[in-house]
């Protein structure tokens, strides 16, 4: 049964222990399942290779795997009973202690099929979730993921108690009493409600102390890249690489998963916030969405997005795609992006033009993060799309202002910059957020030009 302890208790815990809940455990063996119905976006082979992908991610060995095409899923099953019976046959013939389906399930589905294949029952949001559990490495990540397990255990929870009577009386052997499982259920469904609401608790004040970060960043610190791209895109090997950081990074999906911010000075002086978010994956769990709203947060409020592609996977298309549904469903699909397509030390040179047709909407720059090249012409790509967001600045600071003189160096670009005889004489662009100590020196400037 969740424990329900205390705020206080929880800041100083909550990096320490295991994350509680259905989830907490991994199977070892699984047999995948996947479902074919007619609204199906993706190839069932091709999602099926990616939930076998995210098994192994999570530590399952994948023994077999199977498909069942519908034109309607079954309502307490989603199989036929045919189907269900075959699965239960390669689960003793695997010695399997789980069976994964490639999509959400229902509460009520999966009490039916744990009851029916007597093993573990997991779908790809529980699996995400599972994979997020073991990745969460800051107090920020696991109090998101401990949300998000929350929201998935509340109606399944009677899945725990299947093991204790719900139909025995209590004391005189009234049929009308709840037996002893169902108070249980009762008990543990309240605190885990106590519990949702907590985190929800701590979460906000999470926001708020970022939503105030980031309102400092706007009007004092560097313009901030965002990050962002399908998972195992190359994300964190790019940031390595940028900005010369040591973030895990593997071949694996979700490797990362809490974000990861560094400083990048650019050929001219400009500096940005680079920042690196968590991956994205097709049918991103609801749950999380909601509960890594917070870090979300950091994407749909930058400046500027560099949307990594892996180009050597054989389904980039369909990953552009999806990236380009999650950035809409945060509130991110308006901002200014820049295409990096990685990995092209891994792809013929005559497949390019096609991928760059993808993304023709896009500036677009050719890179491979883990070999270097393409590096410098991706931050030239950056640098001159941020200028295009900036203001135009024609200014004469006074000598005595050096300070603006090293602030239009630190976060703006510098077209040409002059001594005169009453101050340096600076033309260029600069972000809104830094360019009002700079509107009066403008004004002087263009006077002085009009005498002239």
């Amino acid at each position: 049964m969740p424990e329900y302890i205390t705020p206080e208790q929880k800041k100083d815990k909550i990096e320490e222990q295991p994350l509680s809940g259905l989830l907490s455990q991994a199977p070892e063996r699984a047999i995948l399942v996947g479902v074919d119905l007619p609204d199906t976006d993706w190839p069932i082979e091709e999602s099926l290779d990616e939930l076998a992908q995210l098994a192994e991610t999570a530590g399952v060995k994948s023994m077999d795997r199977i498909i069942q095409r519908l034109d309607h899923p079954h309502p307490g099953t989603l199989l036929g009973s045919g189907k269900v019976e075959e699965i239960a046959g390669l689960v003793s013939f695997h010695d399997c202690d789980a069976v994964i389906f490639d999509l959400e399930l229902k509460p009520g589905q999966h009490r039916v099929l744990e009851r029916e294949l007597q093993v573990q029952v997991l779908d790809r949001t529980a699996l995400i979730l599972i994979i997020f559990g073991q990745r969460a490495r800051t107090r920020e990540g696991r109090l998101q993921v401990e949300l998000a397990q929350v929201e998935y255990d509340l109606p399944r929870l009677t899945r725990q108690w299947s093991h204790l009577s719900r139909q025995r009386g209590g004391s005189g052997g009234g049929t009308n009493q709840r037996g002893e499982g169902e108070k249980q259920i009762e008990v543990d469904r309240r605190l885990l409600r106590r519990q949702k609401d907590q985190l929800r608790e701590e979460l906000e004040l999470v926001r708020n102390q970022r939503q105030l970060h980031r309102e400092r960043r706007r009007y004092a610190g560097a313009p901030v890249v965002a990050l962002v791209g399908y998972t195992n895109a190359g994300k964190s090997t790019l940031l390595n690489r940028l900005a010369g950081a040591q973030t895990i990074a593997e071949d694996k999906l979700f490797a990362t998963l809490d974000p990861t911010t560094r400083r990048v000075k650019l050929t001219g002086g400009q500096q940005l916030l680079l920042t690196d978010t968590v991956g994205f994956v097709q049918r991103l769990p609801t749950t999380l969405v909601a509960a890594f709203r917070a870090t979300l947060e950091e994407v749909s409020e930058a400046d500027l997005l560099v949307h990594v592609v892996d180009a050597s996977h054989p389904q980039v298309h369909r990953h552009i795609e999806t990236v380009g549904q999650v950035l809409e469903e945060i509130g991110a699909g308006e901002l200014p992006v820049v295409v990096a397509l990685n990995k092209a030390d891994l792809l013929p040179e005559d497949c390019l033009p096609q991928l760059q047709s993808l993304v023709a909407q896009y500036p677009s720059v050719v890179v491979s993060a883990l070999q270097g090249s393409g590096v410098e012409d991706l931050l030239r790509c950056i640098s001159e799309t941020l200028v295009q967001q900036f203001v135009q600045l024609d200014v004469l600071i006074p000598y005595d202002r050096g300070d603006l003189v090293a602030r239009f160096h630190q976060f703006g670009t510098i077209e040409s910059e002059e001594y005169e005889g009453s101050g340096t004489h600076l033309r260029g662009h600069m972000p809104k957020n830094h360019s009002g100590p700079f509107l009066i020196f403008r004004c002087a400037s263009r006077k002085k030009r009009l005498h002239a």
